[in-house]
């Protein structure tokens, strides 16, 4: 609004600048007229400027980068979002994401890619140049009988895990030993506890007739167990040590005659928690000369499924402060050891209720909860509709000396339906899910780890401690509820002992399933571990263990 030279008001619309001064050159309005523009409008004018200078500096940078040559971190379907490995990001800076448009339907198609950084396993990388050269195994001290063990096994270098915890279990410290998978946490436990076993003397019988073990590791899965006890079985044979497996699924009478060993028993018990549970239960044995207990995929064994009758278990052992030791009053207790891949918050505060975590050592390698850095990672946005497609594709673009292929699902019924549709398509295939009877399960995945079939559609009851060094393409036809779930499914490629590192291919089909997805990406491109876990178990071991 303006006075004109007669002292009439003269009203003006609201407009930008620009047009205003375009339409008085051409004599619309009177001389002397004041425009004011609206503070809303100045202030998107504002942004809508700020954002295109942004852009443009996003898109210099991108092609600055496409420029310089180099390997690439992570390969996008949009050249732009691509990271080469030399780029950085910093701890609090917030990365562009391929993922960040995810939730959009209009999304699917998209896919973006983790390449490998290095070409073997973190466990099996030798120490830097000016870094002193690890122990030997015969360096370490085991027992002779240990040794030929494991040339029947094939095994001449320890890895880093194992350089790392049989020195501290050789002392009969407690510990929380925590690594990658596909690390050889198995022998990195077995070894050091056979040796103490080896080298304590025989302890009187217990309770007479009831079979009294030694040493006692506890594992989640019936196939976990089986496999375990074949690895322990060949390293104790020429020390003539009892191993035994024990898994439930039969009569109490099947219990009975797993347990069958010359007297007292065997030296070496492996089993699962329901078995366990009920043979001690029904007093079938005895932990009352227990030198050592390992809990194996801890973080599963301490799931609420499980968490009752390893409560129970834990009652029977001389855990607990002021209890008597495996030898009498006054002894040393029960050396135990807590092993895992992945250690999700609050893990202390849960063994805290069962011994005293204060004289545990932490063990941990510098992989721990990492993304695997020598395995290709692809992760694809697709509709639920189109990811039988998908699988489809890979599976008849694999030829018959690619290896084997695990094949993941969230639940048994899914892993059932796909299973008829791999049959309908000539695929031939195995299939493991935990409401199979145990009589149905037993060899299924012994068959598979023979290579006797090349494909196995299964749930995470597979994901967990199994040695799949055959596998080298993972899928993820329903992507995981959780980060460590993750990282265990894409810990049965690049194992110590595979072939070749592997890929993982991923299809997210839902929204909530984007958020784990962001997490991922960010943690791979700043090269940090990936969130949620728990930090108090990445410290290194004190001085002097």
């Amino acid at each position: 609004m303006a006075l004109g030279c007669s002292g009439a008001v003269v009203i003006l619309p609201l407009l930008p600048r620009r047009l205003v001064s375009t339409r008085a050159t051409e004599g619309a309005q009177p001389p002397g007229a004041v425009v004011r523009i609206p503070w809303a409008l100045r202030l998107r004018l504002q942004r809508g400027a700020q954002r295109r200078r942004r852009g443009q500096g996003e898109a210099a940078a991108a092609a600055a980068a496409a420029t310089r040559p180099g390997k690439l971190l992570l390969r996008s379907r949009r050249p732009e979002l691509s990271q080469p490995s030399w780029q950085t990001v910093g701890r609090w800076e917030r990365p562009q994401l391929v993922s960040a448009g995810w939730k959009h339907r209009k999304a699917c198609g998209d896919y973006f890619q983790l390449e490998p950084s290095q070409e073997v396993a973190p466990a099996l990388k030798e120490p830097q140049a000016d870094a002193p050269q690890g122990p030997s195994f015969a360096e370490m001290g085991l027992q002779p009988a240990l040794l030929t063990g494991l040339e029947g096994l094939s095994i001449n270098r320890p890895t880093a895990v194992q350089r790392l915890a049989i020195p501290v279990l050789r002392r009969g410290r407690s510990a929380l030993c925590a690594a990658e998978t596909g690390s050889g946490k198995t022998l990195a436990y077995l070894l050091p506890l056979l040796d103490r076993l080896l080298a304590c003397p025989e302890l009187p019988a217990g309770v007479a007739g009831l079979p009294s073990p030694r040493g006692l590791v506890v594992l989640p899965s019936r196939e976990l167990a089986v496999q375990v006890s074949a690895v322990a079985a060949a390293l104790c044979r020429p020390a003539g040590l009892q191993v035994r497996g024990l898994m439930g699924g039969g009569a109490a009478g099947g219990l009975r005659r797993q347990l069958r060993a010359p007297p007292p028993g065997p030296a070496v018990l492996l089993g699962t928690p329901g078995a366990l549970r009920e043979a001690l239960r029904r007093r079938f044995l005895t932990l009352e000369r227990l030198l050592w207990m390992v809990l194996d995929e801890a973080d599963t064994l301490m799931d609420e499924t499980f968490m009752e009758p390893l409560e129970q278990i834990l009652a029977h052992a001389p855990l607990s402060a002021g209890a008597p030791g495996p030898a009498g009053p006054g002894e040393p207790r029960t050396q135990m050891v807590v092993v895992g891949a992945t250690f999700p918050a609050g893990v202390t505060e849960t063994l805290e209720k069962f011994s005293d975590v204060g004289r545990f050592v932490t063990l941990t390698t510098q992989s721990l909860h990492r993304l695997p850095p020598h395995v290709q990672q692809k992760f694809i946005r697709v509709k639920g509709k189109d990811k039988l497609p998908e699988l489809l594709q890979l599976l008849k673009e694999r030829s018959a000396s690619s290896g084997a292929v695990l094949i993941f699902c969230k639940t048994a019924s899914t892993v059932n339906w796909l299973g008829y549709i791999l049959d309908d398509h000539k695929i031939k295939h195995l299939r493991l899910q935990g409401q199979m009877s145990a009589d149905a399960r037993a060899g299924i995945f012994a068959s598979f780890q023979n290579g006797d079939v090349s494909v196995l559609v299964c749930t995470d009851l597979a994901a967990r401690g199994l040695d799949t060094s055959s596998v080298q393409l993972v899928v993820n036809y329903d992507f995981p509820d959780t980060i460590p779930d993750y990282l265990h499914r894409a810990g049965r490629v690049g194992r110590v002992g595979s072939k070749a590192p592997g890929a993982v291919v991923s299809f997210v089909t839902h929204r909530w399933e984007v958020d784990l997805v962001r997490k991922i990406e960010t943690a791979a491109r700043k090269r940090t571990g990936l969130p949620g876990m728990d930090s108090s178990i990445n410290k290194s071991p004190p001085k002097g263990d």
